[in-house]
């Protein structure tokens, strides 16, 4: 296994001598840096974990109920075509003579579309359900009737956005649904768009249409490139190549390529979205500053974070070193853009993994995935939707006050995207991410093999696996051990294994594997504190392995390091910690209904 020092020493000895049009695998095939790891399939994963299979289930079901005609309303509307059907009202509708002033109904019209056909796309991958392929090309056919230059016009806020939302949409129903037509429809859509936008990517808040309000500068053709690679990956055509160059952000990115911080005051998710840009350009072109750009940005949205992972106060990136992120749990209630920041986070997470196979991408996932979107309140048939998480010292789960917003279109391809995060693979076997209940299935040398993992993980220290071959075979399996989980120990058939397992790191089992052999995995859930910043070490917030626990409290007690630190396990997801004025119950954000709860708190001594 190569070391994550090992990877970036190597790679810096050829960034020199490569260029736009390198390849990938050319590239790699004359370095010692090993080829990046390859995702499974949708149905290669079956996720039978309670809390991921009802976000799926519930998501699944609403964009099975929506009404076609409402679905396609805005679109006909502004095409000038009859448009039957009700409003689904919100920031779906669209509304002609819209106030920008009021952020509310008729903000973004149709925008989240492609994303409810992506995520139907994914869900049909792993269902296999016929309704859903079937309410999928029904909606591309009668979206594909709608397609007009009018939809990109002056009409609409967010023409690159809802391009980039319906190639996802429309490449998603060709690779993952069979559409036969997704592809012709995807030539008339850029036919159609790509005179309408700008020519290159345009910054958040930067002007490129005369005459418009400012709510038309935050437009974002600056995330565009990680579909257009996909969709010339997957076969759609060099057209997306090119374009995924044209469109790709080098005010942004090519300081992050030299290490040099320029998050601060840039919108929070759209910026990390567009690191996903990054790392797509990398994996297509094969230049290493795209790969620099992501690995520096993350390392620097690392230092500006949560303890729940979340990051973006107010949906700003913030400048290092500033405090804003601690003046934030008194100084608003709009900490982390959650379905929306999630997925973006995912996406690029599970890139750097891929390439690097350095596991605290796989800790940073599981972290935001427990703390945040896993506890999102689901999508209600009126569209409300979570937005944001919480982490004021006086906090709360609230539904946002604007319906069928953003995030309304990023928690369903979230919830269908869990399996594909929890495993990866090269041609030596499987690396287990995610410690979540499912199972996967996939061919090694021509024998059929299934790995199965049970367990209450993180509420439980044990993971237990069974993996089948259909013959015994020699292979590997490797689990990511994270960083927190000092005295982690593994056992196959009973007997630990001897070779050290160390934190922050895959811990490799090769050998010849039969049927039914059974790994155990044993993670120490340690509780630990983790201040808000450097500045403010007396503010912290609890850890028990992956999860933070919230106090559930409206107004923070008096309470020291050691008491948090002595928190005790009183049922299946409660903690409870003493303080000067009695007991506190303790919650993952899983468990978090409406109580009112803190993040954080200012501990006596540290």
């Amino acid at each position: 296994m190569i070391s994550r020092r090992d990877f970036l020493q190597r790679a810096s000895l050829f960034t020199a001598g490569l260029s736009a049009s390198g390849s990938l695998s050319r590239i790699l095939a004359a370095s010692e840096i090993p080829a990046p790891l390859n995702e499974f399939g949708y149905g290669d994963v079956a996720v039978t974990s309670e809390l991921h299979r009802r976000q799926l289930e519930e998501t699944h079901a609403l964009l099975l109920s929506l009404s076609d005609d409402s679905l396609l309303k805005p679109f006909r509307q502004m095409a000038g075509q009859s448009a039957p059907g009700q409003e689904l009202g919100g920031w779906y509708q669209y509304i002609p003579d819209y106030d920008w002033h009021t952020f509310d109904a008729g903000f973004a019209p149709a925008a989240t579309f492609g994303q409810w056909v992506s995520a139907l796309a994914r869900a049909y991958a792993i269902t296999g359900d016929r309704t859903t392929r079937d309410k999928i090309l029904r909606l591309n056919r009668l979206y594909a009737q709608t397609i007009s230059g009018d939809f990109y016009s002056i009409k609409n806020r967010f023409p690159a956005y809802c391009y980039d939302k319906l190639v996802c949409g429309l490449i998603d129903s060709h690779s993952l649904a069979g559409d036969p037509d997704a592809y012709r429809i995807l030539e008339q859509t850029t036919d159609t768009a790509i005179p309408h936008l700008p020519g290159k990517a345009i910054e958040h808040d930067h002007s490129w249409r005369p005459g418009t309000d400012e709510s038309y500068t935050w437009d974002e053709s600056y995330t565009m490139p990680e579909n257009l690679f996909l969709a010339y990956q997957r076969g759609a055509g060099e057209r997306y190549r090119a374009l995924g160059i044209q469109y790709l952000d080098h005010d942004y990115f090519d300081p992050l390529s030299e290490g040099r911080n320029n998050l601060a005051g840039r919108h929070a998710y759209s910026h990390v979205n567009a690191l996903s840009s990054a790392m797509q350009a990398y994996l297509t072109l094969g230049e290493i500053r795209y790969f620099n750009t992501a690995r520096n940005a993350f390392d620097l949205l690392q230092e500006q974070s949560f303890a729940t992972g979340g990051w973006g106060p107010d949906e700003t990136l913030r400048a290092p070193n500033s405090g804003d992120v601690a003046s934030s749990l008194t100084g608003t209630h709009h900490s982390f853009e959650t379905p929306c920041g999630a997925y973006a986070h995912f996406k690029l997470t599970r890139y750097l993994l891929r390439v690097t196979r350095d596991p605290r991408y796989g800790d940073s996932m599981e972290r935001m995935m427990y703390n945040t979107v896993l506890g999102a309140k689901p999508i209600q048939p009126d569209g409300r939707s979570f937005y944001y998480s919480d982490y004021n010292f006086q906090g709360k789960k609230v539904y946002s006050d604007h319906r069928w917003p953003c995030c309304s279109g990023t928690l369903p391809q979230v919830a269908t995207d869990y399996g594909i995060n929890t495993y990866l693979r090269d041609h030596s076997g499987v690396f287990v991410n995610l410690y979540i209940p499912s199972s996967v299935r996939w061919t090694q040398e021509g024998a059929e093999v299934s790995l199965t993992q049970k367990g209450a993980y993180p509420f439980d220290s044990l993971v237990k696996f069974a993996v089948t071959p259909s013959r015994p075979l020699e292979f590997a399996l490797n689990f990511r051990i994270p960083a927190w989980a000092q005295g982690a120990s593994i056992s196959v058939n009973g007997k630990p294994v001897t070779d050290p397992v160390s934190p922050g790191s895959f811990a490799r089992l090769r050998r010849q594997w039969k049927a039914n052999d059974q790994i155990e995995l044993e993670l120490p859930l340690k509780s630990r504190l983790e201040s808000v910043d450097a500045r403010n070490r007396e503010t912290v917030a609890l850890m028990a392995g992956p999860l933070v626990l919230f106090a559930i409290t409206e107004k923070p007690p008096a309470v020291t390091s050691r008491q948090l630190l002595s928190a005790k396990k009183v049922g299946e997801q409660n903690w409870q910690a003493e303080t000067a004025t009695g007991p506190m119950k303790m919650l993952p954000f899983t468990a978090l209904a409406d109580q009112p709860y803190s993040t954080y708190l200012r501990v006596q001594t540290l």
